[in-house]
């Protein structure tokens, strides 16, 4: 069995890694780990794992009663990078959930660092180079048995990324112009977010924010750059919305030439024909995020606007799974030699 440590467990992106853990046949929680709710069940947190989680929470410098295989760093910047030279230095995999590890040079990050306004110098820039983008679907061949850092995708970024690549690695579009419109749910704030996240400041209101530059766009572009084969921009608006959970992401992208909507998606489905958690659909399904709520699917509706010459497409996650958690047991699974769907492969619950 995959011992598993959880640090950072109090928080959503903590519980949603340890509910798949407990779903996955292969792996058990070894330890749980927050420096807020340490000597507490994570059960008197959570009720609803009572009976399936009652592990006490511990604090970060409590003794390592067993070692781990994997150490998940459901932890905000700055953490995992002061933490993860210990980890692998004692021979446990590091997945870590923030931006520390998505990048593999001291100047990449620093541009991402400006954007979230923090300390450009990075912690542990020696490991750097080795990390890992944990977004499966591109890096499958990555993150292997012999990988040892994975920096798990931002949830914008897994929308986005997934949304337009195979468009532009067989040049449906071009690569200038590409407009990524992203709404999600207040959850992406995270457990204890600002107030104009609290959800009665939500209600029966919308609004966009950090107009003058979000973080994801660092690996949005990064990585398109990489499929297109160029540097490149992206327009990119994020906004939040009245409900709990759910990304719905719509990307633009002028087209090349003339092509059928049909002819898209059916490359689309090519590109991800050995990616099991990417579904492609018509223009016509009527999709939305209920559809992947608690799954680590992504829904993409793919249509042509032909008066406009534009390529459309609907990207749907749930920002805590695909956006988070399932990404990271994805990644597990991965680095230990799994398939990749082991204790994801389900449906959500609907309505």
């Amino acid at each position: 069995m995959i011992k598993a440590k959880v640090v950072g467990a109090g928080g959503y992106g903590g519980v949603g890694i340890i509910e798949l853990l407990l779903k996955h046949p292969r792996a058990r929680i070894a330890r749980l780990v927050d420096v807020e709710h340490a000597g507490n069940p994570i059960s008197a947190i959570y009720p609803h794992l009572r009976g399936f989680c009652d592990m006490t929470i511990t604090a970060p410098d409590a003794p390592e009663a067993e070692p781990p295989d994997v150490v998940f760093m459901a932890t905000p910047d700055g953490v995992g990078m002061s933490l993860a030279p210990a980890v692998l230095e004692a021979g446990a995999k590091v997945i870590d959930y923030s931006g520390d590890f998505r990048f593999n040079t001291a100047r990449a990050y620093a541009e991402y660092a400006r954007r979230i306004g923090r300390d450009q110098r990075h912690a542990s820039p020696d490991l750097l180079p080795e990390a890992v983008y944990g977004l499966a679907e591109l890096h499958r061949d990555e993150i292997t048995p012999a990988a040892r850092l994975v920096g798990n995708p931002g949830c914008f970024a897994v929308s986005c990324i997934l949304g337009l690549a195979p468009a532009l690695k067989h040049g449906v579009i071009l690569p200038d112009g590409m407009i990524c419109d992203c709404k999600t749910g207040v959850s992406g704030a995270g457990r204890k977010p600002k107030a104009n996240f609290h959800y009665p400041a939500m209600q029966d209101n919308m609004s966009a924010y950090r107009l003058a530059g979000h973080q994801h766009v660092c690996e949005i572009e990064r990585e398109l750059g990489l499929v297109g084969g160029r540097d490149l921009r992206v327009t990119f608006t994020a906004q939040v919305v009245p409900v709990c959970r759910g990304i719905m992401s719509t990307l633009y992208g002028r087209l090349s030439g003339s092509v059928a909507a049909a002819d898209v998606a059916a490359l689309y489905r090519v590109f991800y024909a050995g990616s099991p958690f990417v579904r492609v659909w018509d223009a016509d399904a009527a999709l939305g995020t209920s559809f992947v709520r608690g799954t680590n699917y992504c829904n993409l509706a793919v249509s042509v606007d032909a008066r406009c010459d534009m390529l459309r497409v609907v990207s749907y996650i749930d920002n805590l799974v695909k956006g988070q958690a399932g990404s990271a047991l994805q990644n597990m699974n991965l680095l230990f030699g799994l398939p990749e769907t082991t204790g994801l492969d389900r449906p959500g619950q609907y309505p």
